[in-house]
């Protein structure tokens, strides 16, 4: 059965070794880590909890991340050499497809929401298709449950 509820001290996850490819390394040696606490039903959202200790590297977002800091500082530099400070307490989102170079200073753990993009218009067309089964009275049920009672619905409208 999956786990409804996600109740975990991210400061206190035991995390497992997660190296970045050695050529992001941009100066020191940072050693990451990581672990997954939870996925998505619909696998497209990740839950994780995340660390490295100093050092400077460049990294490319693969999927929209959203970050909240547990403990440590980083700086971020983005392409436009402008630098943004994150420590403990800040939130920071990150979409797919950016890419910037990070320096941390102090021993640096995050809990990450990984989320992947999708086409647009898919995204347009599934917002509009929740919006129709919360007006009907479907949201959050089950596509079973859903055919049915569309199924249910569409036979007594046509009688």
């Amino acid at each position: 059965m999956a786990k409804v509820v996600l109740m975990v001290d991210p400061t206190t996850v035991e995390l497992d070794p997660e190296p970045m490819p050695a050529e992001w390394i941009l100066s020191g040696a940072p050693v990451t880590r990581g672990k997954k606490l939870v996925t998505s039903h619909d696998w497209t959202s990740t839950v994780v909890v995340w660390d490295c200790s100093p050092g400077s590297f460049h990294w490319h977002f693969r999927r929209d991340e959203t970050i909240y800091v547990l403990s440590g500082e980083c700086f971020m530099t983005d392409a436009k050499g402008e630098e943004r400070r994150f420590a403990a307490g800040d939130l920071g989102f990150f979409h797919a497809g950016f890419s910037c170079d990070f320096r941390v200073t102090q021993h640096f753990r995050k809990v990450a929401v990984l989320r992947e993009t999708m086409w647009l218009p898919f995204g347009i067309g599934l917002k509009a298709w929740n919006k129709v089964l919360g007006l009907i009275g479907f949201a959050g049920k089950s596509p079973l449950m859903v055919f049915l009672g569309i199924t249910t619905l569409a036979s007594g409208i046509l009688r």
